[in-house]
């Protein structure tokens, strides 16, 4: 019993300095003075410019957090998943906030890793034709040519729409986007699906025959993306998430039976680490869910795309926090 209590003595203090100096993820992020986040690179949501620069939706969600803890948008640190080692930031925790989908985190297998937290976007599947194109509808694509990734999501959604209308559509798929966006511009196939953000950027080049685009309104599938957190630190994903939905309450509008902005949900729980002022202090930082939106994506973006499913749920849309009933 001595021998044993000998051996496991240095493993149970090499364990507990390892404990104490991993900390709690909020300490890690004082101390390391930035908030790290990642995902795939989507246009509106995470891209990269030419000067190394990263903008979008994400990108001001975690800003938001860095707003919260470190007072100010500006200590960031964003990180792009672009291949399936990439993903390895997520499984040894390298990072703070993963803004995944279901099917990444299915396809890396992730469960383990990731504890889901708030929808900061809802993602779809359209198909985009031509401006001058007689189609306004999705059905009115009978029999013509569809372009897609092959293996894809847009691929299996588009199946999937055709085969519920007992129709056909003939299928161009590719293997190089790159090459399918070439094929479309010049009209050897009539239209092209695939993620709404990605349609919406390809409508911003006319390509050589200077084609217009216009998204249709059907979505063949929609699903979200999650700010995730580590599985590790409940208090960090409390933090994100109540970040979070104080970006997506705070859109509601005072009105005589309930209040607004920041006063929608206000939470000034000291156990998440956060002063009383952080709410307001977030959204001076970058706004509620509607301006991050409309400045990324929407009307005051080059992407023009609709709100959709992407309204708060006073304005027809998904997007619900919780509020002060």
């Amino acid at each position: 019993m001595r021998l044993s209590s000998l051996l496991l003595t240095p493993l149970l203090i090499g364990f507990l300095i390892s404990n104490a100096a991993a900390g709690t993820v909020l300490d890690r992020v004082k101390a390391r003075g930035v908030v790290r986040c990642g995902s795939v690179e989507r246009p509106g949501l995470a891209v990269l410019d030419s000067q190394g620069r990263w903008s979008g939706l994400e990108v001001d969600c975690c800003q938001a957090v860095s707003a919260a803890v470190l007072g100010s948008p500006d200590h960031t640190v964003y990180n792009r998943y672009k291949t399936p080692g990439d993903f390895d930031a997520v499984r040894n925790q390298q990072d703070d906030i993963y803004f995944l989908t279901g099917s990444e985190i299915v396809e890396q297998r992730l469960a383990g890793k990731v504890a889901p937290g708030p929808t900061v976007f809802v993602e779809s599947l359209n198909v985009m034709a031509a401006a001058k194109s007689a189609a306004r509808h999705v059905a009115d694509l009978c029999g013509e040519s569809i372009c897609f990734m092959i293996g894809s999501p847009a691929e299996r959604s588009l199946n999937a729409y055709f085969y519920a209308l007992h129709k056909n559509f003939f299928r161009r798929a590719f293997s190089e986007e790159g090459e399918m966006v070439d094929t479309y511009q010049v009209q050897n196939c009539r239209a092209i699906a695939g993620e709404i953000t990605t349609l919406a950027s390809v409508r911003l080049d006319p390509g050589v025959n200077r084609l217009s685009g216009r998204i249709l309104p059907e979505a063949l599938e929609a699903f979200p993306v999650m700010a995730t957190t580590g599985t590790g630190d409940a208090q960090w994903s409390s933090l994100v998430a109540w970040t979070m939905y104080t970006l997506i309450s705070s859109e509601r509008p005072d009105t005589r039976w309930y209040s607004g902005g920041a006063g929608a949900i206000p939470i000034s729980a000291e156990e998440l680490g956060l002063d009383n002022g952080w709410q307001d202090r977030v959204l001076k930082a970058v706004g509620n869910y509607g301006d991050i939106f409309d400045r990324n994506l929407g009307k005051s973006s080059l992407l023009k795309i609709e709100r959709g499913l992407n309204a708060n749920r006073v304005q027809g849309g998904l997007f619900l926090g919780p509020f002060l009933e």
